[in-house]
């Protein structure tokens, strides 16, 4: 299924590409990261601060840290002010990157059990099928956002995984 070096490669992608939406949405006025576009969560704003959501409630069942401070409902309006935002961001990105340094084998062959808020119920999927929808989750969201950003003028770059890391 996937590796340890899967998973290296897939952080370091999402970290950059994070990088490069965040750049690109500071370029915007507040307003414009604010307008509701008819997005699954509305505006940019709020689909990053759930795409931040769902990555810090992943993380807290992968590495045991703190979970986002609230629920499922409210992760479109988790964090207000935008550098805020991108500094949760960054900070969360440092650890998906940390804990990928620390993942073998055998724990992508074990099984992840959790709470699902989205399910209302107890889950347990293989470790393997847990990390991938990380790493998916992001890339359906980022899709999303980089809509928004192309619609309100601006371009984060290539987003092609082939040309975005060495």
């Amino acid at each position: 299924m996937i590796t340890p070096a899967w998973c290296r490669m897939m952080a370091a992608y999402n970290a950059e590409m994070n990088r490069r939406f965040y750049a690109a949405a500071a370029r915007l006025p507040d307003a414009a990261r604010r307008r509701e576009e008819g997005a699954f969560f509305g505006s940019l704003h709020r689909t990053l601060c759930h795409l931040l959501w769902a990555d810090m409630a992943w993380m807290a069942r992968f590495d045991g840290g703190p979970p986002p401070p609230v629920g499922l409902a409210e992760s479109p309006e988790m964090i207000a002010e935008f550098e805020a935002l991108r500094e949760a961001r960054a900070a969360t990105d440092a650890r998906i990157v940390a804990w990928v340094e620390t993942v073998e084998e055998s724990t992508l062959a074990g099984d992840l059990r959790w709470y699902s808020q989205s399910a209302g119920r107890e889950m347990e999927r293989p470790m393997a099928v847990a990390v991938t929808h990380l790493f998916l989750h992001q890339n359906h969201h980022r899709g999303q956002a980089h809509a928004l950003l192309t619609r309100a003028g601006e371009d984060p770059g290539v987003t092609d995984l082939p040309f975005v890391l060495p």
